[in-house]
């Protein structure tokens, strides 16, 4: 009997996101609808971890034909600027994605009031008097139940009134609050009467000073996810204990709204996932501010920084990114994902794309003594070997030479396969070279080389009858002396010395008195994190753009910095070409 072999089906795993998702579908909630939403609040620029949530907002919705918006979280005037909404709108498109419309909180504010004073009128919320400390202390504990404001039960009327005059620009700040009367014993502290308004008196950049009470984030949130027509809201793992408290606002906005509403059919489903965490990096807008306010980086792009304008900066590729979280997926337990992790999908990709040039960031001078001092050799060089359609261009070589530093030994063992006395090495491209056994290099007065001597051996030239000829030493780069181009080139690091600068600092504040900011900062922070150095490249390079992808062959992947020009070239390190958190 002849056993039917049936060709395997290779099945791609999904997230248990994008299970749910699917499942939704499959029964028709929402009408079969797909809608998703990323919401950000614009008090800083977007940072790592919020690609993580872009991915799966954007690319569920597209996958699925439904549609994401991008709503700015716009309830806090006194941090929020344009100029991070613009800068927010420039990363989600940088990472290759589009929003359906752009929205925000503050577009809801007057339905967001007028839902806060029938729900006063309802007896669900009162105007409470007390400081932020005395709500915070009757409160209770997971454990204890909390005690009733004594303004919980004050008359309709009376909250109705202070609620208006909350507004009123007359009243101080923090005087008093709007909160929702749910259980103040209720074992979910989100329960328990949470404050729904507070006065602010500050005008906002978009409604200018039509408000002085500003909602807070759990109230605003359900509604607007609700009103928007959003199908699945997915956030992160802080707030699945919010999601009771969300889905209860919704309830009394659908109530209040009766059947005009147009959208009574849809329930905004909550889904929580883990946050990106990585080592070495410290994460929050409000630290990542304090680094840029201190001067410790050199603003929001410093390619030091773990935000999404600064890996651009870096020259991290979009794909690379995506591909990192794809491969660390979503999941309900949070974890601290290895920086090494990230930096070979970033690898993995930029292998690909990366134009193949010669840099010398160390330079010593090589003389090659049996090579005409007036004559050039021109060399074709291929751009990217992974891939054919990116072309080739021309580079010059010439009888000098510069190499790097390391690529020569005065006093070489045995088992250094570089340049040294009476040692051989090819040059990428060229020929092998031999450096006599006497007499090979040239020092300063201080004993530092500053020239090597070498001769080149005939007909081994690349493609030559004589360039398969065996050597034991290894192929290095170069550039020509006469046809370079001087530029600068910013090797980054690690900004942070520890794995986890979060728990450090925060250990290091509660030996310390309680110290907070950079003060508890900066004993973590790498002081070498940047080094700045002179090098050669090859003049073909001053034709490539700002962010462009290259490989310095031999040292690293590096791209070219925006501030970078063909009189001044700046080229900044991305990544090494092998792992070197192993160290």
């Amino acid at each position: 009997m002849v056993e039917e072999v049936k060709d395997e089906v290779k099945v791609e795993p999904i997230s248990f996101v994008e299970e749910i998702v699917k499942n939704d579908l499959a029964e028709g909630k929402n009408g079969g609808r797909m809608q998703t939403r990323f919401p950000p609040e614009p008090n800083g620029y977007l940072h790592i971890g919020h690609a993580k949530a872009i991915a799966i907002d954007f690319g569920l919705a597209k996958k699925y034909g439904g549609v994401c918006n991008l709503r700015m979280d716009d309830t806090n005037p006194q941090k929020e600027d344009t100029e991070y909404v613009e800068a927010i709108k420039r990363d989600i498109e940088w990472l290759g994605f589009k929003w359906g419309d752009v929205l925000y909180a503050s577009d809801y504010f007057q339905q967001l009031w007028d839902l806060a004073v029938e729900l006063i009128k309802q007896g669900k919320a009162y105007v409470d008097e007390q400081t932020s400390e005395q709500i915070a202390q009757q409160k209770g504990t997971p454990t204890q139940p909390g005690v009733n404001s004594p303004y919980r039960d004050r008359p309709v009327e009376e909250s109705l009134r202070l609620f208006e005059e909350m507004n009123s620009g007359k009243m101080e700040p923090g005087k008093m609050v709007l909160r929702a009367k749910i259980d103040m014993a209720n074992p979910n502290m989100h329960f328990r009467d949470p404050i729904m308004y507070r006065v602010l008196n500050l005008p906002h950049w978009r409604t200018g000073n039509t408000w002085n009470a500003y909602p807070m984030y759990d109230y605003t949130h359900g509604q607007c996810d609700y009103w928007e027509g959003v199908t699945h809201s997915i956030c992160t793992l802080e707030f699945v204990s919010h999601r009771p408290l969300y889905d209860l606002f919704v309830d009394w906005a659908k109530q209040v709204g009766g059947d005009d509403q147009p959208l009574d059919d849809n329930r905004p489903r909550q889904i929580e996932f883990n946050k990106l965490n990585l080592t070495h990096i410290l994460l929050s807008k409000r630290n990542l501010l304090i680094l840029v306010k201190e001067g410790v980086v050199n603003g929001w792009d410093d390619p030091r920084m773990p935000t999404i304008c600064g890996f651009r900066r870096r020259g991290y590729s979009p794909e690379g990114i995506l591909s990192f979280i794809d491969k660390i997926g979503y999941t309900k337990f949070d974890a601290l994902n290895q920086m090494s992790l990230f930096e070979s999908a970033v690898r993995d990709d930029l292998n690909k794309r990366a134009q193949r040039v010669s840099a010398v960031v160390d330079p010593v001078k090589l003389i090659i003594t049996n090579f005409p001092e007036d004559k050039v050799e021109i060399y074709t060089a291929q751009n990217n070997p992974e891939n054919e359609a990116d072309g080739t261009h021309e580079i010059e070589f010439s009888r000098e030479l510069w190499i790097e530093r390391e690529d020569f030994m005065e006093d070489a063992p045995a088992k250094f396969f570089r340049l040294g006395p009476g040692k051989e090495v090819r040059l990428k491209n060229s020929y092998i070279i031999r450096c006599p056994q006497e007499n090979c290099c040239k020092k300063d007065a201080d004993g530092t080389i500053t020239e090597i001597y070498a001769e080149l051996i005939p007909e081994t030239k690349t493609g030559e009858s004589n360039a398969n000829m065996k050597i034991k030493g290894k192929t290095i780069h170069w550039v020509s002396c006469r046809h370079c181009i001087e530029a600068e080139v910013r090797n980054y690091d690690r900004l942070w010395m520890v794995e986890n600068p979060r728990d450090e600092i925060a250990k290091y504040s509660d030996e310390h008195g309680g110290v907070k900011g950079i003060e508890a900062m900066r004993p973590f922070l790498n002081p070498d994190s940047l080094e700045v150095r002179k090098a050669y490249v090859e003049k073909w390079l001053t034709t490539r753009k700002p962010l462009d992808y290259l490989q310095f062959q031999r040292i690293g992947y590096y791209n070219v910095d925006p501030e970078s020009t063909p009189d001044h070239l700046i080229f900044n390190r991305t990544v090494g070409l092998r792992d070197n958190w192993k160290k």
